[in-house]
């Protein structure tokens, strides 16, 4: 396991789990977290081969609440803009990763903490659990791409819905809305669907997977036809590799293929 100050990292197989570990601040986002985050994220997009899903979560009752309020009252306006281009550069580096992310929302997530689990590619809570984007009640807006990617999620009506009442909704309510993928009766659930989903992705070519990855977070924002054409170039990444000759020799050979990301 590797830690920081605010941040715990662990592998486990193929799957690389990052914990936010601020639960005395309900895992708040302060400047010296973003860096953290930052660089580790950075770190695992360049360990694609022993790395090939990851899980997002934290550790006390909180997922995240968000921006640190206690420190940014400490900041002049240089500060403050400093700390929204910091997360919103290290949350689009999350969303980047070319590994697929599960985020294990384990408590609320308000604010910052809402706008990390939706720059994930897959979103579980525990029953029960508080999110929303509440940033007009404090006077700003979403600013680590909450307005974006919850409109490209759910739509642009349900999404200003949302903003613009700060409205701060259940889990079961944001499984209704198509902004989770599932909820968890527990904790200990939550943790199992999550590394049930990873362990049945890395069951697959890895490359393969990030290609489809990318061809869909890219499709989807195009024009058809010009995401035909990025499904295209993302198929021609594969077809040398050697995951792409295992996977054929096995079917002919009736054997379950060894991937080695390659």
């Amino acid at each position: 396991m590797v830690k920081t100050e605010n941040i715990l990292f662990e592998q486990k197989g193929y799957v690389g789990v990052i914990t936010l570990n601020r639960p005395e601040s309900m895992n708040t986002f302060n400047y010296e977290t973003l860096k953290e985050l930052g660089e580790l994220v950075e770190n695992i997009a360049q360990r694609t081969k022993e790395i090939r899903t990851v899980i997002i979560t934290a550790n006390g009752r909180a997922f995240s609440a968000g921006a640190d309020l206690k420190e940014r009252r400490t900041l002049n306006e240089q500060e403050v803009r400093r700390n929204v281009s910091k997360i919103r550069d290290v949350f689009t580096a999350v969303e980047r990763l070319p590994q697929p992310v599960i985020a294990a929302i384990n408590g609320y997530a308000f604010g910052g903490g809402f706008e990390l689990a939706l720059a994930c590619d897959f979103r579980f809570a525990v029953a029960g659990a508080g999110m929303g984007l509440t940033e007009v009640s404090l006077g700003i807006i979403p600013g680590a791409g909450g307005t974006q990617r919850l409109a490209h999620l759910i739509g642009p009506a349900k999404a200003k819905e949302l903003v613009f009442t700060a409205r701060k909704i259940t889990a079961e309510q944001a499984y209704e809305y198509g902004i989770l993928n599932g909820v968890a009766a527990d904790d200990e659930a939550l943790l199992s669907v999550a590394f049930e989903l990873a362990e049945e992705i890395v069951q697959n070519a890895p490359l393969a997977v990030y290609q489809a990855k990318y061809a869909i977070s890219k499709g989807s924002c195009v024009d058809l036809q010009t995401g035909l054409d990025i499904e295209t170039k993302a198929y021609e990444v594969i077809i040398p590799t050697k995951d792409r000759v295992e996977a054929l020799a096995a079917f002919s050979e009736k054997r379950k293929p060894i991937f080695l990301g390659e």
